[in-house]
């Protein structure tokens, strides 16, 4: 496999695409069918571009940056990158390996001692290669990114406490944590950082001027596209998401507009080419398309129902497999109220990002496979119906299960000890500490200022979280008495937190 990427890379690094592209015929009705998804799938704003060879050969933008505004998404408006961010770090090692700096096969201790592994062997041998194909035996703690405010060497030390879910390389387990620290190697190999290194080795010679690395340095009064989800079953803009990825920024806390991402497609369908000039080496930039890992269908995007792929795998950076005999590699990125996919078609030279302003909003699967019909031939299939129904059924059968289990909640229990009794601190060597406070007579929860909200009586000592920022997931807390009756531990989403302090106004 790694012969035959490594010779399509050659293959399009050879070929020479001057002028404008001519789109196929089926691509001629696409504005038409995206006007009409973007109905169907109630996406506030969208922007698409489609490259073929060395030319954009579609980009526009649909719809609005914010829900009862006039400010329409146009091809220069600003969407998160999310995980779509992985690819220029993958690069970004390679780039490093290109000058010597790195192998791909380095041990991570040697690079960053302060990230270890729980076990003894895994923690001595784990490579930057592993991080970059999500195989480091647990998936992502996102409690230690998501919505806290942990210094990103924080966070790589407390890895160390992480139950692994699996052995080392045994299966795929997606680790935005462990990915975003092959990033900070990447930069510290080249001494300034994995911002600088994006920005000046990538960003600046493939001329994404608008492409930013970070939320923090989103222009505050720019064309940005906010963000969209349900709040109590109504469609709304949420709070700015800006910052909430920067502190493992190599994972996913790029923004960029579709103008901006034609110029990288155009780079990736070239072969990692410039212009006359190759950016980086040929094998190199062919090693994260090669599988790494390989992922179970049943564990693949639920579009592989549809697709029906004979692989799916995980390169460094981009998910791979096939499609009518054709290789595919394409990479979502999804973060609070927005979502993005780039996908290549590489042995047809053609590539397409999508950005869109709605959390999880299917509609970028159904596009990108739209571009790809149209230029394989392959029918006339309506990806927009097919994948509509399919996300409809996921999100009925989730609906199920919610109310299953609210149909087990035991309705007229109190808690074990009055409310107040719950007040404390409580924590764990991988999370942290929380805090459940008494207030007002209701019982506050506070992780981080993003991390709030009010627990509401469940049934005997479990309580629900519902959070300030109100398009966050319900949280369960279970509470646990010792043999005194005292409070001694609260479950936070099935993790045990031992108390650790009483607050005033509790009782002990």
């Amino acid at each position: 496999m790694r012969q035959i990427v490594v010779g399509l890379f050659l293959m399009l690094a050879s070929q020479s695409v001057a002028g404008q592209t001519r789109p196929p015929r089926e691509l001629r009705d696409l504005d038409a069918w995206l006007t009409q998804a973007l109905s169907d799938w109630e996406v506030p704003g969208l922007a698409v571009a489609v490259v073929h060879g060395d030319s954009m050969v579609f980009a526009k933008g649909y719809g609005v940056r914010a829900l009862g505004s006039h400010d329409s998404v146009t091809t220069s408006t600003l969407f998160a990158n999310a995980s779509t961010t992985k690819a220029f770090t993958s690069l970004a090692v390679g780039l490093m390996v290109d000058a010597g700096k790195l192998d791909w096969d380095d041990r991570v201790v040697d690079r960053l001692p302060g990230l270890l592994l729980r076990d003894p062997y895994p923690a001595r041998e784990l490579r930057i290669r592993d991080l970059l194909s999500h195989r480091v035996g647990f998936g992502d703690p996102g409690f230690l990114w998501y919505g806290t405010e942990l210094a990103t060497a924080e966070m790589f030390r407390r890895v160390r406490f992480v139950e692994p879910q699996s052995s080392f390389r045994s299966r795929y387990a997606y680790n935005n944590v462990t990915y975003a620290s092959a990033g900070v190697i990447a930069g510290v190999a080249d001494g300034r950082g994995w911002d600088v290194l994006v920005r000046d080795r990538i960003l600046t010679p493939l001329g994404m001027t608008a492409t930013v690395t970070q939320g923090r340095y989103l222009p505050t009064d720019g064309n940005v596209a906010l963000p969209h989800d349900r709040v109590r079953d109504t469609l709304r803009v949420i709070s700015s998401v800006g910052s909430l990825v920067d502190g493992i920024a190599p994972a996913g806390a790029m923004y960029s507009n579709v103008l901006d991402m034609a110029r990288w497609l155009r780079f990736l369908l070239r072969g990692g080419r410039v212009g006359d000039s190759a950016l980086v080496r040929l094998e190199t930039f062919a090693e994260p398309f090669r599988p790494q890992t390989i992922i179970p269908t049943s564990s693949f995007y639920p579009t592989a129902r549809h697709t029906k792929p004979h692989f799916t795998a995980y390169g460094m950076g981009w998910f791979l497999q096939d499609y009518h005999g054709a290789f595919v590699a394409f990479h979502t990125g999804s973060i609070d109220g927005y979502v993005a996919i780039v996908g290549l078609l590489p042995d047809h030279d053609v590539g397409v990002v999508v950005f869109a302003n709605r959390d999880h909003a299917e509609l970028r699967h159904a596009i990108m496979w739209t571009v790809f019909d149209a230029y394989l031939g392959t029918g006339d299939r309506d990806w927009s119906v097919e994948f509509k129904a399919l996300y409809d059924s996921l999100d009925a059968e989730q609906a199920t299960r919610r109310a299953t289990r609210d149909a087990g909640r035991v309705a007229n229990t109190s808690p074990s000890v009055p409310r107040s009794a719950f007040a404390g601190s409580y924590a764990d060597s991988a999370h942290g500490t929380v805090t459940i406070r008494a207030e007002n007579g209701a019982l506050r929860f506070v992780q981080t200022p993003f991390l709030s909200g009010t627990l509401e009586h469940w049934h005997y000592d479990t309580f629900v979280i519902r959070w300030d920022n109100a398009w966050i997931t319900p949280e369960f807390v279970m509470f646990e008495l010792g043999l005194d009756g005292a409070v001694d531990a609260a479950s936070v989403g099935g993790v045990r937190l031992g108390r650790v302090e009483d607050l005033p106004g509790g009782e002990r």
